[in-house]
This record gives C-alpha cells, structure tokens and sequence, in this order.
C-alpha cells in the first residue's frame, strides 16, 4: 500500500513568498531591458509598457554597440582582462592552497598568517605605491598591469586551502608510496576532487574583474584600453538624457556575468556541496 503524502503548508507558502521575493528582485532588470527596445519618448509613460508598444530596439543596441562609443572595443578589453586575470589567479590560489594544506616545510604555518594578515590591508592603502611602481616598471595604461593586479588573491587562497585540508591524508599517503610527487598529486588527484571550489572562485573571481572599477579608473589612461565600467561612466556622461540608450548599455554590461552564472551555476551548488562534507 502506497504511503499518502503529507501536503506541507509550510512549504507552500515559503515557496509562494520566495516566488514573489524573486519577482520583486527581477523586476528592475526586466524594466531595464524593457526600455532598451523602447522609443525615448515611452521610457516614463504611466503607467509602465512592460511590452514596448513602439520597438526600437534594434537602433538602440547598434547605436551602443557600434556608434560614436564602440562597445565592442570595450568589451574586447574587459573579456581579455577578465579571462585571463581569472586564470592566472584560479591556478595561482589553487597552488598555494595545495602548498600551504598539504606540504610540509618549516615556518608554513607562520608563513601563511603573514599571508593572511595582508588581508587586512584596505586595497585604497596599497594604491599610491603600487601607481608608483607601474610607473617604474612601465606597466602603467596597459592591459598586463591590470591583469597582475587581480591575479593574486588571499581571498582565493584561503578559500582553496579550506576545500584542500578536506582532503584526506591517506590519498596523499598513497600516491607518494606509488612515487608520485607534489606536482603528480596535485594535478592527477587533489584538483580533481576540489574541482567544484576551483570553479566557484574562478566564477566569482571574473564576476569581481568584470565589475571592477577602481583599479582600471587608476591605472588606465588611454580610452582605447578602457574597460566596459570605465565605458559605462563615460557612456552615461555622454549621453545622460537618451534613458534607452544607457538602458542599452546597462544590458550589454550586465549579459555575460548572466551567462557565465548559469553556465557555472552547477559548479558553485556543487562547491557548497563539497564544503559541507566533513571528515
């Protein structure tokens, strides 16, 4: 005999409010994109076309895209800045992590507090001396220089070091009784099995350098390096009364960090996952 199921009231009516919490959420979005097919002349009509009537939205993305302000240029800038940063600083963590959790050499413990005591440091400190020394080493207004910036990360560091203290002893144990060293056991079995927290901060390391502002503000001059936040202010100031025309831009700004998270969104459950088994 079949087991009835029991109708959850609470379950339904959290389900109903995180329903209506998540339309609340999308609703400037949707209304952002809304008025980017939209004529300027229907941005504030009352009440709300959330169905433009009169579309425009084909001159107004070729006008963003491929007017006076290119924003292919920018978006060009940004992807290499962003992509690579995440990269070098994914594979940076990811090493130090597995050194810092699973080799043993004298001082490491200590050596790792230092590491994370520069944490502590606000980056608006380090800021005038690191504008000095781009000057000195000529890395100042150029794409390398930026990059570097977000390639090492304390954050990303700790983050890893977690996931690979997780691991057990006994496979490292193993592999080198098989004369695996460090760098076989890294690659071929620790990296594997932390490979959902290497993705999370890898997601959420582009998602910092894509919407990063300060550092290209500071360290960037010539408009043809900008990217798509510096693109952005200037687009704004340009054109601050054409509403469908920044609404435009707002989106084409916002896309890629949409696509990169649903792509990646398995990744980072499966990272929480992985977080939450001990032992």
């Amino acid at each position: 005999m079949k087991k009835e199921r029991r109708f959850d009231v609470k379950k339904l009516v959290s389900t109903i409010i995180l329903f209506f919490c998540s339309i609340a959420f999308l609703l400037p979005f949707i209304w952002m994109l809304s008025t980017s097919l939209k004529i300027e002349a229907d941005v504030f009509k009352y009440p709300i076309e959330w169905i433009p009537s009169r579309w425009n939205g084909i001159a107004n993305y070729q006008e963003v895209w491929f007017g006076e302000q290119p924003f292919y240029l920018y978006y060009w800038n940004s992807i290499k800045v962003a992509v690579l940063t995440t990269v070098i600083s994914a594979t940076v963590s990811a090493l130090a992590a597995y050194g810092f959790s699973k080799v043993r050499f004298p001082a490491g413990s200590w050596l790792f507090l230092v590491v994370l005591a520069t944490y502590m440091v606000p980056p608006q400190a380090s800021l005038v001396p690191q504008f000095i020394l781009y000057r000195y080493l000529g890395l100042f207004d150029t794409h390398i220089g930026l990059i570097l910036l977000g390639s090492f990360s304390v954050l990303g560091t700790f983050m890893l070091r977690q996931f690979f203290i997780g691991i057990h002893n006994d496979f490292i144990d193993a592999a080198k009784i098989d004369g695996a060293g460090h760098w076989r056991i890294f690659w071929r079995i620790a990296l594997p099995i932390v490979r959902p927290a290497v993705a999370t901060y890898a997601i959420l390391r582009f998602i910092w350098t894509w919407n990063d502002y300060q550092n290209p503000l500071i360290f960037l001059r010539t408009d043809a390096l900008y990217t798509i936040q510096l693109a952005m202010q200037k687009f704004t100031t340009l054109n601050g009364s054409f509403y469908t025309l920044i609404m435009a831009a707002a989106v084409s700004a916002i896309l890629p960090l949409l696509i990169v998270f649903i792509l990646g969104q398995k990744h980072v459950i499966d990272g929480i996952a992985l977080g939450g088994v001990k032992g």
